[in-house]
């Protein structure tokens, strides 16, 4: 996604030239925002269900106590130090970084489609996210949330889900081996 800033001068304003081609554009995207909230809920959900497994094996009640009022990045914050925890007693798998580093990702880049400024969007797609401090005073973000960009969020939420499945599934058959060895 590229971004682009403009000097805030006094009022919070966006320059808009051609608004029937912002609201085409806007009409070509709202369908694939829908999407990325769908997937990453679904990735989230996952995330939950993992953290409640780690928690207890017997009821997700004590899991979903603990996660109730968390927010996503408390929840991979979470998710990492148990996991974590349980390497120190097996091994790390060489993508769990890269899985951590995901996870994050995702988070950050879903925030900014759903708390975008969608009636600030020009015709070329870029959107008002965010005003930051700089040491030339206020800046106004904005980030072009193009199909293409938006089709690969899609794509990293995708990935990132069937990544978090594949480690539960690597942490699982430690689990089982350790088990057997055991028995």
């Amino acid at each position: 996604m590229k971004n682009r800033t403009k000097q805030f001068i006094q009022h919070l304003s966006h320059d808009i030239e051609d608004e029937d081609k912002a609201e085409e554009y806007l009409d070509e995207s709202l369908p694939l925002i829908g999407l990325v909230v769908m997937y990453f809920n679904s990735l989230e959900k996952s995330l939950d269900s993992f953290i409640c497994e780690i928690v207890s094996d017997r009821s997700d009640a004590p899991g979903l106590i603990v996660i109730q009022k968390l927010m996503y990045a408390a929840k991979v914050d979470l998710f990492k130090r148990f996991s974590e925890d349980f390497h120190r007693c097996f091994s790390t798998p060489s993508d769990f970084n890269n899985l951590v580093g995901e996870l994050v990702d995702v988070g950050k880049l879903r925030n900014l489609v759903v708390h975008a400024d969608w009636s600030s969007t020009d015709e070329e797609g870029y959107t008002f996210v965010r005003l930051k401090s700089s040491s030339n005073g206020m800046l106004q973000e904005y980030v072009q949330f193009s199909v293409e960009s938006l089709e690969k969020l899609i794509e990293q939420l995708i990935n990132a889900n069937h990544q978090l499945s594949n480690y539960w599934e690597w942490r699982s058959d430690q689990l089982q081996d350790h088990l057997r060895s055991d028995s």
